[in-house]
């Protein structure tokens, strides 16, 4: 019978020297705790990421918990024992690192019971931050996408209205030919500009990611003014500008999608009867840049006015449009680290608020 015990000692001994073993040479951070809570082993690894010691060997997960500096750590670990299944997360410690944790109950054969549980952690910081780019560039490209479709019908309802324009225009009106003329050559420049951004953006990786530069806001709007010349004549709106700051760093064809969607909006969206009377403010505040563009147009009932930045959301169903215009400018500002808010009232006007980060 001795024999017997002294074989089952050694053989105790054996595995305790293993299991001592691999956790000295692992790389893994991996924590033991048991039934009770209590911290029994841990990997070196784990001593330097969770800045655990040996005197906290024997004490309650309770006690280390902030080390770890992951909240719901002892929920996490009384659901595995409680379960005895298998718990895998994502998590983001109070550090901002984010792992992959796995909590593993330790059955005991005997009962078949969680006799505590075995928890490791595999950093996954630079994988999380390598997917987020990623899925950046893939929002980007899509705005970009949708910018460009959504740009080239402004030129092309351009052209339209200058031809039906030119079709009226008699021979004894030289003057009023010539500055039709020019709008629409203006507007075919602008759609062949918008053709080799989309031609470039696909023969090109990563185009789509524009430079930011420092750019002149007057020179942003000017273009702006340029591009929607016909539909400023035609409604006879009246642009007013108060332009505390000139100088933005952005990228150009993002500010021009932006003031192009918001002043062009302020344009269509007017009862009819009544002109356009429109007001564009630069100014700072704290860290950020503020772009405001205000009119006197039908406006937006207070239930509405988050649905009016959703894609395809159209506020009239009467008045001609694709419903993305907000939405492009919510997701190019929101991507740049910027805001945008609104303010309306029904049948009086709008005023929208860009915020962009001041570097």
């Amino acid at each position: 019978m001795m024999p017997n015990k002294d074989q089952q000692i050694k053989k105790l001994i054996k595995l305790n020297d293993e299991l001592e073993n691999y956790f000295r040479n692992t790389i893994i951070p991996q924590l033991f705790v048991d039934a009770h809570l209590i911290l029994r082993k841990f990997t070196p690894p784990a001593m330097k990421q969770f800045s655990l010691s040996h005197d906290d060997l024997g004490k309650s997960i309770h006690d280390v918990k902030d080390n770890i500096r992951f909240p719901s750590i002892v929920e996490n670990i009384q659901q595995v024992i409680d379960c005895n299944e298998i718990l895998e997360k994502e998590i983001q410690t109070t550090d901002l690192r984010w792992f992959q944790m796995n909590i593993i109950p330790y059955v005991a054969q005997r009962t078949n019971k969680a006799n505590g549980v075995i928890i490791t952690f595999v950093e996954i910081t630079m994988r999380i931050k390598d997917l987020k780019e990623q899925e950046k560039l893939i929002s980007d490209h899509e705005t970009l996408l949708d910018t460009i479709s959504h740009d080239i019908k402004s030129p092309l309802t351009s052209i339209m209205l200058t031809i039906n324009q030119l079709k009226k225009v008699t021979p004894e009106k030289p003057k009023e030919f010539e500055i039709l003329f020019n709008i629409l050559e203006n507007s075919i420049r602008k759609l062949q500009h918008i053709i080799n951004d989309l031609t470039d953006a696909g023969k090109q990786k990563h185009k789509y990611k524009v430079q930011e530069e420092l750019l002149n806001f007057e020179n942003i709007l000017e273009d702006v003014r340029l591009a929607l010349a016909s539909n400023i004549r035609e409604s006879g709106a009246i642009i007013k500008t108060t332009i505390v700051v000139s100088e933005i760093f952005y990228s150009r064809r993002k500010l021009r999608s932006i003031i192009y969607n918001l002043v062009n909006n302020a344009i269509k969206f007017m009862p009819p009867g009544r002109k356009p009377d429109i007001s564009i403010e630069t100014r700072r505040e704290k860290n950020h840049i503020v772009i405001s563009v205000k009119d006197n147009g039908i406006g937006i009932e207070p239930g509405k006015q988050d649905a009016v930045f959703s894609k395809y959301f159209r506020v009239e169903n009467a008045i001609e449009g694709s419903g993305i215009g907000l939405y492009l400018v919510k997701e190019i500002v929101n991507n740049s680290g910027g805001k945008i808010s609104l303010k309306s009232t029904p049948g009086k006007g709008s005023e929208f608020k860009v915020y962009l980060k001041a570097e």
